[in-house]
């Protein structure tokens, strides 16, 4: 036995079989040192006891090497065996008929190795893979390989990724990305997944799917190099051992590719809602496998938004603007459960009370989930909407077994009746003004703000003062009332707002006065011009400027206009205290 778990074979009969597997096409690669990347080769020609000859037309560039005599070895597969031959080397090299071909001794031996097609090579603190997923849209999300063997991998992803992982029924790209440079491109499909909300990632492990002999090589060389590198990093390891190629290098090749938690947030607010975010993206992704919602997890989430909110309120609704890269109904709940909470959970509502309504606008709108992206997208503020489209409530409620602690009657306006409008012309019952409460009156306010200040489909968002306006001028569906509380509350430039002042400078509203003034500002860097009146924002400049505070108006001049905002990274700086 081989310190690397090969055992020897001696046996002539055996040798001369197993060779004569590796002598199909495909079946054979070369391995140039101990070190080397297997090639494709093929097994041309065999004098049993006397010599190989070998096709390289493939890979003629090693020609030169091996008429130097440097040592390859062969290796392939046989009888459900990883087969190699002891290090030899080339007796001659010849062109034939446009094939380049090397002649080598016939081995004396053989050393196998039982092929184990679910063994996975674990990869240890210190030891760093980049991965980045693709569907055919071109969406993306990066993180690390956790492990990978010949059938598959397992990848940790930041919880973003979850929308990803639900919407792509088609294989993903999985590009693998070593400290070295080497990259390795494989179709996976997502086979299982398991969220952690507490350290913001989702593990999802991935079955390769249609690869063939030369990438089936290159993975059994990397899972071996994982193996040999991984066993330099446990206590009592071979740290002596020469370290895998693979792991040489300071960086992934990629630098979009690598660290999760290498992910930066736009304020520290942003980065503690991140996590409750988190919990929305694994909810969205059990109810897409066919879960329920998870009522202690919710119970325990919306106890934490209740906390932020008390803690600092500013802070909370910018962060609810600077949360980028989640899917829209994750951030479309948090915006609906923080500005509700805000505009009608005062301090004079019981507690309990003001949990069910963060609760229940949390997960709102979860059940278009269950939908297709095209029905909810497409869908208008005013009518009844198809019945396919009414059924996400239906769904939803369907899934809420594990929530006996919500208040039935909260539940019942938050999540039933959001949709209903004031002239009956709502869903699902279709209910008219003498029936809706405030609270569903408010509720519809607020969901319809949140609605077209968000980017959904090919519709870009609105600016605060065209919703306002949309809103007033249908009395006959929203109570004008809470509108205008609603505009009272949060203001012409609502927090999170970026906004174009007499001076010409831009700024990011992070604070309003009794007035609904901006009275604290973050002056905006990295600001460019998309054109048609859109801004792209650049994410490691976007709030690196200046904070003003109670002097703004001094110092800028009046706000002129709210800026409508193309794109803003989500690697902006932490700057806001």
């Amino acid at each position: 036995m081989a310190e690397d778990g090969y055992t020897r074979i001696d046996n002539p009969r055996e040798i001369e079989t197993l060779l004569e597997t590796l002598s199909e096409p495909g079946g054979a690669s070369l391995q140039l040192g101990e070190q080397g990347e297997p090639l494709p080769v093929l097994l041309a020609e065999r004098v049993a006891g006397e010599a190989l000859e070998l096709d390289i037309s493939a890979v003629g560039e090693i020609a030169g090497e091996l008429r130097d005599g440097k040592a390859f070895r062969l290796l392939g597969q046989a009888q459900g065996k990883l087969v190699r031959t002891p290090e030899m080397v080339a007796e001659a090299c010849r062109q034939d008929d446009g094939r380049l071909l090397c002649r080598c001794a016939w081995p004396q031996r053989l050393e196998v190795l039982q092929r184990r097609d679910t063994f996975r090579a674990r990869l240890r603190l210190g030891m760093e893979v980049g991965a980045v997923l693709r569907d055919a849209e071109g969406n993306r999300a990066q993180g690390d390989l956790q492990d990978l063997s010949l059938e598959g991998c397992r990848l940790a992803l930041p919880l973003s990724a979850t929308a990803l992982l639900a919407e792509s029924p088609l294989p993903l790209d999985i590009a693998l990305c070593f400290p070295d440079g080497t990259h390795f491109q494989a179709r996976g499909r997502a086979r299982h997944r398991r969220a952690d909300t507490e350290r913001q990632t989702l593990i999802a492990g991935f079955q390769f799917q249609g690869h063939g002999p030369d990438q089936e090589r290159r993975l059994w060389h990397f899972v071996r190099e994982i193996e040999r590198e991984a066993a330099r990093h446990v206590e009592g390891g071979e740290a002596a051992r020469p370290p895998s190629p693979l792991f040489q290098g300071a960086a992934s090749a990629d630098p979009k590719a690598g660290r999760r938690g290498d992910q930066a947030y736009a304020t520290p607010m942003t980065r503690r809602l991140a996590h409750v975010a988190g919990y929305l993206d694994a909810q969205l992704l059990e109810l897409r496998d066919g879960g329920e919602i998870d009522g202690v997890a919710l119970s325990r989430h919306a106890d934490r938004l209740l906390a932020l909110h008390e803690e600092d309120r500013e802070g909370l609704l910018f962060a609810c603007d600077a949360l980028h890269g989640e899917s829209w109904l994750v951030g479309h709940g948090l915006g609906v459960a923080v500005r509700l909470l805000d505009l009608v959970g005062r301090d004079s509502v019981p507690q309990e009370l003001r949990k069910a309504l963060v609760a229940s606008a949390m997960v709102h709108d979860l059940g278009k989930a269950l939908l297709p992206d095209d029905v909810w997208q497409s869908a208008t503020l005013e009518g009844r909407g198809s019945p396919e489209l009414q059924a996400h409530i239906e769904r939803l409620e369907a899934r809420m077994s594990g929530c006996q602690w919500l208040s039935s009657a909260v539940f019942a306006s938050v999540v039933r009746r959001i949709n209903e409008r004031l002239n009956g012309g709502g869903y699902p019952a279709g209910l008219s003004a003498e029936a809706l409460g405030e609270l569903e009156r408010a509720a519809a306010v607020v969901d319809a703000v949140d609605t077209l200040r968000r980017p959904l489909g090919e519709r870009p968002a609105w600016r605060a003062g065209a919703v306002y306006r949309y809103l007033l001028d249908r009395e006959h569906a929203f109570d004008p009332r809470w509108v205008k509380r609603y505009i009272r509350r949060f203001g012409l430039y609502p927090i999170g707002t970026l906004v174009r002042f007499d001076g010409g400078r831009l700024a990011w509203v992070q604070g309003l006065d009794d007035d609904g003034r901006p009275s604290r500002v973050q002056l905006a860097g990295g600001v460019e011009s998309s054109g048609e009146g859109l801004h792209t924002v650049l994410g490691d400049k976007a709030l690196e400027g200046e904070v003003l505070k109670g002097e703004v108006t001094r110092r800028l001049g009046e706000p002129r206009e709210e800026v409508a905002v193309a794109k803003v990274a989500a690697e902006a700086a932490d700057t806001r205290k």
